[in-house]
């Protein structure tokens, strides 16, 4: 018999890997404008992006749950009610969030959005002491705060410019700038769920993927029976102005939401854990 791994060796190992898991998402955060900017048209239809990465999410959290050998046990264990219950919520709230996403990604600079999208750290830091009642230290209440002070003198300036080409200001205001706020207010909020989810819950990261892309999907679906974007499909198909490398923003979307399960899951816990 294997001898047993101390507490301590145990949370220097999920330490770790919580470490890589912050630098490929970082990696992944930077990239994601650059490559939505360069690769997504601007014809390409908003809804059928993010229904293409919801399913490349879900292909991608099945490979790693039959890859591990826990595919099976998970499925047994499943209910509807325990799904609803853990991952509807959030899933709902980050299927609007995507939308809001791909709007402003196409009206923004890529320096632009990616600082005032990290205006979700502050949102996530509310609604984590809110719905679980996690404090944060001095030290990153001003980091915070510097992050906000930040993002607002950006939206200020970036929002007061003409900008150049077509882009006015009302645009980018409404286009960009209030996309990529809401999007970060939701963020927080659908992030401490998903915490909530994992450590009250006990759900694993990749099957509230799984359950998060399948129920936003199809909140997605059932919003194009009225959305612009549904009659834009119906009328220029699904991949309207898609291209071969519209899919590298896509996957590496879905890498993305992967990833945010794995650190939401194993940061908080290690969190737990250290009080």
């Amino acid at each position: 018999m294997a001898p047993a791994i101390p507490v301590d060796q145990r949370k220097d190992r999920i330490s770790a890997r919580v470490w890589i898991y912050l630098l490929l998402l970082t990696l992944q955060y930077g990239a994601q404008p650059l490559f939505s900017k360069r690769f997504v048209g601007k014809e390409v239809i908003v809804t059928s992006a993010v229904l293409a990465c919801e399913v490349a999410k879900v292909f991608c959290a099945l490979i790693l749950l039959a890859k591990e050998g826990s595919l099976k046990k998970l499925f047994n264990q499943w209910t509807l009610i325990g799904s609803l219950t853990a991952s509807g919520l959030p899933a709902a709230i980050y299927a609007l969030q995507n939308s809001l996403l791909q709007i402003s990604y196409k009206n923004l600079d890529s320096l632009t959005f990616s600082i005032l999208n990290q205006t979700k750290l502050f949102f996530t830091a509310i609604f984590t002491y809110l719905i679980l009642g996690q404090k944060q230290s001095v030290q990153q209440v001003g980091a915070l705060t510097l992050l906000i002070i930040a993002a607002i003198l950006l939206s200020v300036g970036e929002g007061s410019s003409k900008g150049s080409g077509e882009k006015n200001a009302d645009q980018v205001l409404f286009y960009g700038i209030v996309p990529v706020l809401v999007a970060s207010v939701l963020s927080g909020l659908a992030s401490s769920l998903c915490q909530w989810a994992s450590q009250v819950k006990k759900h694993t990261s990749y099957l509230m993927t799984i359950e998060m892309s399948v129920v936003g999907s199809l909140c997605l679906l059932a919003s194009l029976c009225k959305s612009p974007d549904g009659m834009a499909i119906k009328k220029h198909g699904f991949f309207y102005g898609w291209t071969p490398w519209t899919l590298v923003p896509v996957i590496f979307n879905a890498v993305g939401g992967i990833l945010v399960g794995l650190v939401t899951a194993h940061a908080g816990g290690v969190r737990k854990e250290s009080r």
